[in-house]
């Protein structure tokens, strides 16, 4: 079923990669790249979209940083004594702008930006290319595509910085670009993703790994219920058609069956092309990144730095199947055949979601399992949100319970109240959505965040928020000191 090839674009320049290694790498002299020279066929156009896939398997986002930073602050995770200083920084909140990880992550998105806006600002010559090498409605899915992608990496900027620099078109010059108002942002998220959905093709219709009509209307209904529009929220889900819940929960989580009934869209990896050189933050896509670090970080036979929170193992109701599906304990034994007869630090845990255990006795830095960005259980738990905060309490509790009966748990009560559903929601993407890196957005969404996190060091006007990057601010000349979030 895998994958999509990777073909790199840099702002400025162009790699194209037939292996995984660097000697595969042939760059192209930037000063030559141009509409008139490049965009000739399919394959250059798709060279170019398939960069900005690429970008998602970067260091700064699906590749380390990203659920770090997200399971660490949401305090799904507890650090080791071994865990590096900067990662325990997420999990007490003690991060400043000259954060690494941070500027990385900023990085990563605007690179994807960026990469998106090479390909949406040369359309004219793409719809110039001739029918006969690529028709009208490739043309279209293909933009499609970039767009659907820049709404993504703005949608990962927005929550977690508030304002950013709004960038739709290849920059000229290199002074950099202001911050615009969130709100603007948002609707820029809203108008790709639109566009999107009228275009990209559905499930099943499209190539494996390649994002469909369904991502497009999943995360346009998440953007909605970010703002509170929860009607609007609902008419996008209700878009989201062709997709099911996996009879087995786990197998949302497993290498042999990605791309599942349940999944919408997927962080593509794989470790068949090699691990190649791990730590190089600039290169995407190539060997250095066909892997995911989380194995080897969060792996109890591995680096282990970090271990389930007691808070997130105490949520799990008696009878839950996804806790075993979710968590290794004393007592279990993995599919490679190793009993857990103990585990150190005198854990009560370890992380089995995501983990290559069920094949490998370690993770060797190298794993290709997919990382989920939207899958249909979260779609149903925000549908039953929006429909509960609409009055219709009904509509909610039947779309928790698909969630709950594949977890082989008994049905909500019908007779719920508002508060009671919300509360059922709270709960229920805690545990269907553990690790997930979904949890830190919801608690500051919900207004939660300071009562559940204020204790690790949370603070209520400051920490909803991310620091603008030092980085930013003194290479951008319109990003300053005095444009820096709240205290920081």
């Amino acid at each position: 079923m895998k994958k999509i090839k990777i073909i790199l674009v840099f702002l400025g320049s162009v790699f194209l990669i037939n292996g995984c290694n660097e000697s595969d790498l042939e760059l192209t002299n930037p000063n030559q790249l141009s509409p008139e020279t490049f965009f000739k066929n399919e394959s250059q156009v798709q060279a170019s979209v398939n960069a900005i896939y690429a970008n998602l398997q970067t260091i700064g986002l699906y590749t380390r940083h990203m659920f770090f930073m997200m399971d660490n602050m949401a305090h799904e995770n507890t650090g080791n004594p071994q865990l590096e200083a900067d990662k325990v920084e997420y999990s007490n909140f003690s991060f400043d702008s000259s954060h690494g990880g941070i500027g990385d992550y900023w990085n990563s998105c605007f690179r994807g930006i960026n990469k998106a806006n090479f390909v949406l600002g040369n359309q004219e010559a793409i719809n110039a290319i001739p029918e006969s090498f690529l028709t009208q409605a490739k043309k279209d899915k293909y933009i499609g595509e970039a767009k659907f992608l820049r709404a993504l990496y703005y949608f990962y900027l927005v929550p977690r910085f508030g304002d950013v620099p709004l960038i739709t078109e290849i920059p000229e010059g290199g002074n950099g670009v202001a911050r615009s108002p969130k709100e603007e942002v948002y609707q820029q998220i809203i108008t790709d993703l639109q566009e999107a959905s009228s275009v990209l093709l559905d499930k099943g219709s499209e190539e494996i790994g390649r994002a469909t009509k369904g991502a497009a209307y999943a995360l346009l209904g998440k953007v909605y219920l970010y703002q509170q529009n929860y009607s609007a929220a609902l008419e996008a889900f209700n878009n989201v058609t062709g997709y099911t819940l996996e009879a087995d929960y786990q197998d949302n989580f497993l290498e042999e069956t990605e791309h599942g009934p349940e999944s919408i869209f997927e962080v593509e990896y794989n470790d068949d092309l090699g691990d190649g050189a791990k730590w190089n933050s600039n290169v995407s896509g190539a060997g250095p990144n066909e892997v995911t670090f989380r194995g080897q970080e969060y792996g109890m036979f591995d680096w282990f730095n970090v271990y389930p929170a007691d808070n997130l193992l105490d949520e799990y109701e008696n009878g839950d199947i996804r806790f075993d599906e979710t968590f290794y304990v004393v007592g279990d034994t993995t599919g490679a055949g190793a009993a857990i007869t103990s585990i150190a630090n005198d854990r009560r845990a370890g992380w089995r979601k995501y983990q290559n255990y069920y094949k490998d006795l370690n993770e060797d830095q190298a794993s290709g399992i997919n990382m989920k960005v939207l899958r249909y259980a979260d779609v149903l738990l925000m549908m039953a949100e929006s429909a509960n905060e609409v009055q219709d309490q009904a509509t909610a509790i039947g779309y928790i319970n698909q969630v709950r009966e594949r977890a082989e748990l008994p049905d909500l009560a019908t007779s719920l109240s508002k508060q009671q559903v919300f509360d059922a929601i709270v709960h229920e993407r805690k545990v269907e959505l553990a690790g997930e890196q979904v949890r830190f957005a919801d608690l500051v969404r919900w207004g939660m965040a300071n009562e559940v996190l204020g204790p690790f060091g949370f603070q209520s006007g400051k920490s909803e928020l991310l620091p603008i990057p030092d980085s930013e601010i003194s290479s951008n000349e319109n990003v300053n000191a005095a444009d820096q979030n709240p205290g920081y």
